[in-house]
């Protein structure tokens, strides 16, 4: 029976490059491979014929012979293609597929050291704290090579051996229908190795969980979210590997009096009725100490200060912040007879004499007003 042309088989033009021969021959071999197909008669042969096919388009030389003198210019150039394609399926389909089935991975084996895992730590820390900088302790608990066998995972004075199954590789070939895969170990687990004798204590993983006491210098001016990196304080690599990294993630507690916005810092300063009205001097506190903070006459709330420098310096440089200071202005509360008297006697005071005393309520009334006009007309 007449051959079927190897491009029309993968469905390509004779133009087509390397690439889309292969992402054909993928496409050919996942639809019609027998495993996925156990009940379908056709899709053996339609399999065979898409790798024949692919096994020859993708040789530069064949692909060259083929297209010169087609199914004549390839046979016997590959066992015995003039009677039915004896190519090596499980060369051909791990040249495509190697990326799902480990392929090259599989062939280099796991049995090399490696890296252990980083580690994060949650440090909670005061304001004055973040912002001054400070030498802390912590205690964290990582996996660490154990004491007993030196983190090998045999028993004192054992050592692990090559895994018979796989040679040390920890990969195994395994045939699946018409073609072989390789798969992890199932005897090694990949690793390679295997151990007769394991550790008491660490059961032959080679790794210990433990406590381990750190001292983190925090630099002044973190802030929250900000990570601190202790090199090589992760957990220790399996097979011997290096140990991870240890992440020291900063969260600042809030503060009873203090907020922060970056650089800067905010603080709400009560100040009385009088005081707002006469003006006055009040001690503000900062992080620093206690400061003067001069407060003129006719003061109304919400009146933002800045005290500059009084902030934070930033952890990665640049200007030192400020501490800005919102008065808020208290009502007086649980007033005697006689004070709720002298307030009226005060506000009939205001009242008769004409002035502008409320600057802020006599513009309000006046928007007021004129809101009211606009809307009725008048």
């Amino acid at each position: 029976m007449a051959k079927r042309d190897y491009y029309e088989v993968l469905g390509v033009d004779r133009g087509a490059g390397d690439s889309d021969i292969k992402k054909a021959y993928r496409r050919l071999a996942m639809k019609y491979h027998p495993d996925r197909n156990p009940d379908a008669t056709d899709a053996d042969v339609r399999f065979k014929d898409a790798s024949e096919a692919y096994e020859v388009l993708s040789d530069s030389e064949k692909r060259q012979a083929y297209d010169q003198f087609g199914h004549a210019g390839v046979e016997g150039r590959n066992g015995g293609m003039g009677g039915g394609f004896d190519g090596n399926f499980g060369d051909i389909f791990g040249d495509v597929f190697g990326d799902i089935f480990g392929g090259a991975q599989g062939r280099r084996g796991r049995t090399a050291a490696q890296r252990g895992a980083d580690l994060r730590y949650l440090l909670d820390l005061d304001l004055e704290q973040a912002v001054a900088g400070d030498s802390v302790e912590i205690r964290a608990s990582v996996m660490s090579a154990c004491g007993d066998c030196g983190g090998s995972g045999a028993a004192p004075g054992s050592a692990p051996s090559t895994c018979p199954e796989c040679s040390g590789a920890g990969q195994v070939r395994i045939a699946r229908g018409i073609f072989a895969v390789q798969q992890t170990c199932p005897r090694c687990g990949g690793v390679g190795k295997v151990i007769a004798d394991p550790c008491r204590v660490c059961g032959g993983g080679g790794r210990v969980e433990q406590q381990k006491t750190l001292r983190v210098e925090v630099p002044r001016g973190v802030d929250n979210d900000d990570r601190i990196r202790l090199s090589g304080e992760g957990e220790v690599g399996p097979n011997g590997g290096p140990a991870g990294d240890l992440y020291v993630q900063i969260n600042v507690r809030d503060h009873a009096i203090f907020e922060r916005e970056g650089s800067h810092l905010h603080c709400q300063v009560p100040i009385s009725f009088t005081q707002a009205a006469l003006g006055g001097e009040l001690e503000v506190p900062t992080l620093d100490g206690k400061v003067k903070l001069r407060v003129p006459a006719e003061t109304q709330t919400g009146k933002l200060f800045r005290l500059r420098g009084k902030g934070v310096h930033p952890v990665r440089g640049g200007a030192t912040g400020d501490l800005l200071c919102r008065v808020v202005v208290e009502t007086p509360v649980r007033l005697s007879e006689q004070q709720a008297t002298l307030l009226k006697e005060l506000h009939q005071s205001l009242a008769n004499d004409g002035g502008e005393h409320s600057p802020k309520e006599t513009s309000w009334f006046r928007a007021v007003r004129d809101f009211v006009e606009r809307m009725t007309g008048t």
